[in-house]
């Protein structure tokens, strides 16, 4: 089987157990005032666990590459050591590292210190465009977020006073 059916059968096995979790418990513990509305809190995981089995079925029974061998954009995963599996891993641990530091950091600052760090890894060395770049999204990402859809983040680091 080739590493993109694998990759759709593990996808499948997760979520037929978040499935289960959407359609079977999610909903239990709901008060009568919000089993009367029409969107309860687990319509939208709903929607997403059919989505994705659906697709995950598309690429698990679609017919097959055909008899062909590997054409240029194929993954070879007999040759992963081949692909730049430092960046990848590299890219993970900074997601990790920016998931922790979003509380002390604040959100402003661990946001833009991600997203150029993550660029340069990525190879991008123009700071003189990176910069402004990444502080203009992560300031309208902020203001949408904080003003319009009036979730609070906590926008700069603990020590400056900016509540919690």
């Amino acid at each position: 089987m080739a590493l993109d059916r694998w990759i759709a059968l593990i996808i499948l096995m997760i979520c037929m157990a978040y499935g289960y979790a959407a359609f079977f418990t999610l909903d239990v513990g709901l008060p009568p005032f919000m089993q009367r509305n029409a969107i309860w809190p687990s319509t939208f995981p709903k929607m997403l666990v059919v989505m994705a089995i659906g697709c995950a079925l598309i690429i698990l029974l679609g017919q097959g590459k055909g008899d062909e061998g590997a054409k240029e954009g194929d993954i070879d995963y007999r040759r992963l050591t081949d692909y730049k599996l430092g960046q990848a891993l590299l890219l993970l641990a900074m997601m990790a590292g920016y998931a922790l530091m979003l509380r002390p950091v604040g959100f402003l600052l661990s946001t833009v210190a991600f997203l150029t760090i993550s660029a340069m890894v990525l190879g991008e060395r123009k700071l003189q465009y990176l910069l402004p770049v990444t502080v203009l999204a992560t300031g309208l990402v902020w203001y949408l977020v904080q003003q319009v859809l009036g979730i609070y983040l906590r926008p700069l680091p603990y020590f400056m006073g900016t509540g919690g």
